[in-house]
């Protein structure tokens, strides 16, 4: 039953990572800053899943906000 468990996280991580990657992917590509639904509308994501990833990846130093509720990629 643990295995399954640790199958079922490592699955939901793997989707986590994939997510993290387009939203730093649009962030270099566009080279500005952007608001989460302009992040979310290039890279084909839900607004609220690149809500939950922004935090992440501000948590871990890969984007930061230059501005009030815009973000860009380091």
């Amino acid at each position: 039953m643990y295995t399954k468990f640790l199958e079922a996280k490592q699955e939901v991580n793997s989707m986590t990572q994939s997510i993290e990657d387009k939203i730093l992917k649009a962030l270099k590509k566009e080279n500005k800053p952007m608001r989460p639904g302009e992040i979310a509308e290039s890279a084909k994501l839900d607004k609220e899943e690149v809500s939950k990833a922004i935090k992440k990846l501000a948590s871990e130093g890969k984007i930061h906000s230059p501005k009030r509720c815009f973000w860009e990629a380091l």
